[in-house]
Order: structure tokens, then C-alpha cells, then sequence
């Protein structure tokens, strides 16, 4: 494990059950010519309430089979997935999840799209009250009434952003959800999910998978590092610098360079 200095670390997280865990998971697929393909194998973590963890690695490492399993989207093929301790068998309201298609209802406006995932957990008269503050909170207050084709990229990623903390789920997962978004878009966006992240008081807890190594760094209490297909861990790195944090700062640009010296050699171990 790495560990990178700093004038201040995260704060301290009390002992107990794990909010997310995964066992010994091994995850496969099938492909669309039937073959049956390992895309994670034997993977272990745990991730405590209210902490933020990257979860980064190659195209094909598995990211994504390991997030879909804990949604609920996907049964592991073997192992298990825990939420609070015990095991994940679907989706729920306690979780949300960010893809990269923000996944708006078109025929909706931004905030009938909040609305509706408000209603669906049972929010009563206040929705409409609700959805507006949380699309406030991202910036979007002035297009509440506009529909999603009327916004750019980014400000539809806002509103899924908007919609998904509205609910206020224990856990949000975020499958690349900046991945397509220009740079100068993505970096307005990892700020707002980072202070989105900071206001919750440590209620919230944040796994996102990324194959940017700068992104995850910059989000992250810790990042976690996959090996290229059937992906493993090969290690974890805890980032102990200051938050909001900036892709300028010297102890960022340190583990950001330990992570790509990392990545490298596997990459050049696999292909030897």
C-alpha cells in the first residue's frame, strides 16, 4: 500500500461493519459470440460509511462487473457482495447510480426527472420543493423547466447528479459518469461531486470507477488499482491531501506519477 503525505488526512472512520464490502468476487460474462469470459477475479475490499474510493484500472478489468454487482444489477459468479453486512441481492433506494448516459426521461423536464425519482421513494407534497433545491445546489436553477435536449452534456450530468443526491441514498456508485464530458467540463463536475461529497458529513459513501488516473486521485480517499483482464488488485493508494483538492497540487501530481509508474509496468509485464 502507498501512502502519500500530507498536512491533512482524511478524517478518522469509526470500526465496525464495512459499508460496502466485496469477498473473494470473481465476476464473468458472456460475450456476444457466447464466450464465457473472467472479467474480475477474486477481488476483495471493503469500503467504510462515508468514505470515497476510486476503483481504477485498464478497459476490461472488471470496473464495471464489480459495480454492477454492487447496484444489484448483477449476481457475482462467485463470492459475495455486502451492503452494511449483508448480502446484496438488487437494486434499492439506498443506492444510486451514475452511468455515463445521465439516462434522463426526454419527455420530462429537469425537474419532472427529480420529481419522479423522488416520488418513486415515496416523497410526498415537498418534491417539487425538493428537486428544485437539489438542482439549485448544482447550478441548474434556472433551466428547471427546460427538457434534457435543450442542455449541453454537462448540465444533463448535473441534473442526474442533482437527481440521484436528491433522494439522499447512503451509497452513490458512479460508473465513469464524466467519461464523454470535455476536459474543462469534467473538472467543474469532479468539484461539484467533491463538494457534494464534503456537505453530506461523512453520511454519504462514494465508489467511482474511472480509468483516469488524475480523476481518481483527485476524488478519492483511496484509490484502488486493478491489473488488466481478469482483474485483480494490485494495490492501494491512500491520498492524504488537503480538501477541495486541485489537480495542480504537488502531493496530487506525486501519486498521480506513483499510479501511471504502476500502471506502466503492468502493462509492460502483461505484454512481455
Amino acid at each position: 500500500m502507498s501512502d502519500a503525505t500530507a498536512t491533512l488526512t482524511p478524517p478518522a472512520r469509526e470500526a465496525g461493519i464495512p459499508k460496502l464490502s466485496v469477498d473473494h468476487l470473481t465476476v464473468e460474462r458472456t460475450l456476444a459470440n457466447g464466450e464465457r469470459i473472467v472479467a474480475a477475479r477474486d477481488v476483495s475490499f471493503d469500503i467504510a460509511t462515508g468514505e470515497f474510493v476510486c476503483l481504477l484500472g485498464p478497459s476490461g478489468c472488471g470496473k464495471t462487473s464489480i459495480l454492477n454487482v454492487l447496484a444489484g444489477l448483477a449476481p457475482p459468479s462467485t463470492g459475495r457482495a455486502l451492503l452494511d453486512g449483508a448480502p446484496i441481492d438488487g437494486p434499492g433506494p439506498d443506492r444510486a447510480v451514475l452511468f455515463q448516459d445521465p439516462a434522463l426521461f426526454p419527455w420530462l423536464s429537469v425537474r419532472a426527472n427529480v420529481e419522479l425519482a423522488l416520488e418513486l421513494i415515496g416523497v410526498g407534497g415537498e418534491r417539487r420543493e425538493h428537486a428544485r433545491e437539489a438542482l439549485a445546489s448544482v447550478g441548474l436553477a434556472d433551466v428547471l423547466d427546460a427538457q434534457p435536449h435543450e442542455l449541453s452534456a454537462g448540465m444533463r450530468q448535473r441534473a442526474a447528479l442533482a437527481r440521484a443526491l436528491a433522494c439522499e441514498p447512503s451509497v452513490v456508485l458512479g460508473d465513469e459518469p464524466f467519461g464523454v464530458l470535455d476536459a474543462q467540463t469534467r473538472e467543474l463536475l469532479q468539484n461539484e461531486v467533491q463538494r457534494a461529497w464534503m456537505g453530506s458529513g461523512g453520511r454519504t459513501t462514494f465508489l467511482f470507477i474511472t480509468h483516469n488516473v488524475r480523476e481518481a486521485v483527485l476524488l478519492a480517499d483511496r484509490v484502488l488499482v486493478m491489473s488488466a483482464r481478469p482483474g485483480r488488485l494490485l494495490e492501494e493508494f491512500r491520498i492524504h491531501a488537503p480538501r477541495p483538492r486541485d489537480l495542480d497540487d504537488v502531493l496530487v501530481g506525486r501519486v498521480v506519477s506513483e499510479i501511471h509508474s504502476l500502471m506502466l509496468r503492468e502493462l509492460e509485464q502483461r505484454d512481455a
